[in-house]
């Protein structure tokens, strides 16, 4: 079997993340790929608009119940729209212990157990909490899970702020002799002024291409009002073309990039318009 190719979608929360995974994995399960999709986040939701809207089991709710066994570890496992894998790695009981262990319990057993091989997945979709100055949210690039990173930012300073340190994080695990490299930068319009404009600035100083500008459609709260990804609930609609579109691009990109962060002046003089050098 050919090496399963494993992409991470990182960027800050509620940015949308889960909802361009979604329709990420939907897309590519029509261009003859079998892709897979595992939620990284104690939120769990990553997998709902491919499950009809509903919460799954997570491996870790499973594990703590039944154990860690292959056969307990088969409970967390959920087939969704068009038959896409679909897994939450889930967290610790609240209050109760580190989120970011749970995800790297829950890739181990992915990985001890060959859940991936076994289902005849041949590209995974992790969704990734962006706050990967938490050590826990970096493993799925730390321990060499996802090679291959992509960044989802507004032109929001915060969403800015956590994309910069995500790309902090790349170059330091790329300084520690990792193969992590950044594929792009995924843009999520939030339409405020001049938000293009700023992604793009934001992009090119650090060396990052865009990967796919996608447009704010009111077609996404409908489809997830339905508990659907745009691709399941709106397959004809102009917004279901952007995500086949990026959907295309990743699948056939074969350029990485290593990032150059800004420093905080930087980014604020991106938001100004103005160039800031300290």
């Amino acid at each position: 079997m050919d090496k399963i190719r494993q992409i991470a979608i990182y960027g800050k929360g509620g940015i949308g993340k889960s909802t361009i995974s979604g329709n990420l994995t939907a897309a590519l399960s029509f261009m003859g790929i079998n892709p897979a999709q595992a939620g990284c986040d104690p939120k769990a939701d990553s997998v709902n608009a491919l499950m009809g809207g509903k919460f799954i089991d997570t491996i870790s709710d499973i594990t703590r119940e039944f154990g860690n066994s292959e056969e307990s570890l088969n409970k967390a496992i959920y087939h969704g729209f068009n038959n896409i894998l679909c897994l939450e790695s889930g967290g610790p009981a609240p209050g109760q212990g580190c989120a970011g262990r749970g995800v790297l319990v829950a890739l181990d057993l992915i990985k001890q157990y060959k859940i991936f091989e076994r289902n005849n997945i041949n590209m995974v979709v992790y969704d990734v909490l962006g706050d990967i100055v938490c050590g826990g949210f970096a493993q799925p690039v730390r321990h060499g899970f996802a090679e291959e990173v992509y960044i989802v930012t507004s032109g929001e300073y915060m969403s800015l702020y956590a994309a910069n340190n995500i790309a902090i994080s790349i170059k330091h695990f790329v300084e520690q002799g990792l193969n992590v490299r950044i594929g792009g930068i995924i843009g999520n319009l939030r339409n405020i002024e001049n938000e293009q404009e700023i992604i793009e600035n934001f992009a090119q100083r650090l060396k990052i291409p865009i990967i796919q500008i996608i447009p704010r459609s009111e077609y996404v709260q409908k489809s997830e009002i339905q508990g659907k990804t745009v691709i399941e609930a709106f397959s004809d609609s102009d917004q279901a073309k952007v995500y086949f579109e990026l959907a295309r691009k990743i699948y056939n990109n074969e350029n990485k990039f290593i990032p150059e962060p800004l420093s905080k002046p930087e980014l604020i003089g991106i938001l100004n318009r103005e160039k800031v050098w300290i």
